[in-house]
Formats: C-alpha cells, sequence, structure tokens
C-alpha cells in the first residue's frame, strides 16, 4: 500500500492563522502614514527656512543689494524663491532682537504641529 505525502488540515489552518496574525500587526503601520508625512512635510519646511536664511545671509555679506534684509522670523518667508510659505503653515513673529550675524531659533506652526528653524539676523 502506498503512503500519500501532503499537508494535513491542522497544518493549513495553523499556517493561515499564523499569516493572520501578522497581518493584523502590520497592516496598522501602513494605514497611519498620514501622521508621518505630515510631520515630515513640518520638518521639511523649516529646514528649507533655515537654508533660505542661510543662503540669505551669505548673499547679504557678498553685497547688502542681494538678498533680503531680515529682522524678524517672519522675514525668512521673504527669502524663499517663492517669498511666500506654502498655505496652512505660519512663523512667529518673533523679533530678532540680536546683532547682524547672530541666529535665533523661531516657531514654524504647521496644520498638525510645530517646529523650529533657525533664523540669521542681516540688515
Amino acid at each position: 500500500m502506498r503512503k500519500e505525502a501532503g499537508f494535513t488540515l491542522i497544518e493549513l489552518i495553523m499556517v493561515i492563522v499564523i499569516l493572520a496574525v501578522l497581518a493584523v500587526t502590520a497592516l496598522p503601520k501602513f494605514f497611519n502614514l498620514k501622521t508621518d508625512a505630515e510631520a515630515s512635510a513640518l520638518a521639511g519646511v523649516a529646514g528649507s527656512l533655515s537654508a533660505a536664511s542661510s543662503i540669505n545671509y551669505a548673499a547679504r555679506s557678498l553685497s547688502t543689494a542681494n538678498g533680503t534684509a531680515i529682522g524678524s522670523c517672519q522675514a525668512v518667508a521673504n527669502a524663499l524663491v517663492e517669498g511666500a510659505l506654502p498655505s496652512g503653515y505660519s512663523i512667529s513673529t518673533l523679533t530678532l532682537t540680536i546683532s547682524d550675524g547672530s541666529t535665533k531659533s523661531c516657531k514654524l506652526t504647521g496644520p498638525n504641529g510645530t517646529a523650529h528653524f533657525t533664523a540669521i539676523k542681516t540688515s
């Protein structure tokens, strides 16, 4: 008599149960990407404001005809290429009462949080 090889019903059910448990633990990671994307967007805007402030400071150091005078945190947005923040973002209106070339931390508020960026004062 020949013995047939194959999986039993219990083995197949156990594999399905293990796959279901793995799927239940992994799926929430994929569904919660919106908050991660919004936090990354906020960090990206804050990084671009810091970079714009640094580039503007370098341009103003060469000649005051270049770049934009930055005396407040809000004025850093004017140093951006487009000259405006994306919709839904705002900057604190802290005046930079520091000497030229000094840095100050400014607060950026986005749709779902806040981030900080560095402003460099120029006159």
